[in-house]
């Protein structure tokens, strides 16, 4: 027997296990990627339903916190303004 002989017959594993483990892998992350498309989907749904429900459009409040935004930065900037003109 020569070395390469005896190398290839050690190490021997059981195609057809192996096969079917793989198979079985694919159908196993086909099966997770179908129910994490499920799980968005429902997600999305009720994403959607709860600001059809909402009194007022998201967008309309980002507009209102952003007028008091720089309303509340106009007030700190003239009492800053105010202060350091009295010292």
């Amino acid at each position: 027997m020569t070395n390469t002989q005896k190398i290839s017959m050690g190490f021997q594993p059981n195609r057809q296990l192996i096969g079917a483990g793989m198979v079985l892998g694919a159908v196993g992350a086909a099966a997770a990627t179908v129910g994490t498309i499920m799980i968005f989907s429902a997600l999305a749904a009720a994403g959607r339903s709860w600001l059809r429900q909402l009194e007022t459009a998201p967008a309309e409040r980002a507009s209102r916190a952003l007028t008091q935004a720089k309303a509340a930065s106009q007030a700190g900037l003239d009492a800053w303004r105010s202060a350091a003109a009295s010292n």
